[in-house]
């Protein structure tokens, strides 16, 4: 069974008589343990069709099945669950908290799903460990460099042990040698943990790290590469 499968969905906004169709009828599987780029010019669907994938919107047709289970039937609790069960979410801008610890931002999934003081500690250590801050655990964002505060984000997006991570332009906001780094960290935890990692990108260098890339173009797919990264 795939990890996520949609049949058909579409996505349409009311923009006028009309409305506007950011979504047409895709179709597509992503197995576990699957490394994947989304690419797409701006407006092709892309964004939309990631935050279908990460149940931060819903369809307006079709299905989407992630590890088996119907997210269209599920309501805003249900939602709120797969995503804390299931699902890391990492993010161009980072959105730490600007007075929090670093330590403090990544427990924040673990708090949202009730576990205790001291295991949200120890896993959060473990999770800023595995990124290489494990000695930067008390550190604010601001005491971080942008490459330091996005490997923060990621451990807040591994802390649950996800299935699934969704990065949306992870790198747009680094320089080079950062993004690099951070295109790395996400190969190595793909190897060594199996987790599911599909990357938003506009930029080729980044989308050369994936296995596969599948590209949009008006709300559809246009093509789907699997081969070896670069």
């Amino acid at each position: 069974m795939s990890l996520i499968e949609t049949r058909g969905i579409a996505k349409v906004y009311a923009l006028g008589e009309t409305g506007l169709r950011a979504l047409d009828g895709v179709t597509t599987s992503f197995e576990q343990g699957e490394f994947a780029a989304i690419m797409g010019p701006s407006g092709s669907g892309k964004s939309t069709f990631m935050n279908i994938l990460g149940c931060l919107d819903k369809p307006t047709s079709g299905a989407y099945a992630l590890d088996g289970r119907d997210v269209g039937r599920l309501g805003r609790d249900g939602l709120a669950e797969i995503r804390n069960d299931k699902i890391g979410f990492v993010f161009q801008a980072f959105n730490l908290l600007p007075r929090t610890t670093a330590l403090e931002n990544v427990e924040l999934p673990l708090v949202y799903r009730g576990t205790s003081g001291r295991e949200r500690r120890r896993r959060a250590l473990a999770a800023l460990e595995a990124v290489g801050l494990g000695d930067r655990w008390a550190s604010l964002p601001s005491q971080l460099s942008g490459g330091q505060q996005q490997r923060v984000a990621i451990a807040r997006a591994m802390v649950n042990d996800a299935r699934l991570l969704l990065a949306d332009e992870p790198t747009g906001n680094l320089d080079t040698k950062s993004s690099r780094e951070i295109m790395d960290l996400f190969v190595r935890l793909n190897r060594d943990s199996g987790i599911t990692v599909l990357v938003v990108t506009h930029d080729a260098n980044v989308a050369a790290y994936a296995r596969r890339v599948v590209r949009f173009l008006d709300g559809r797919i246009v093509s789907d590469e699997t081969g070896a990264p670069a």
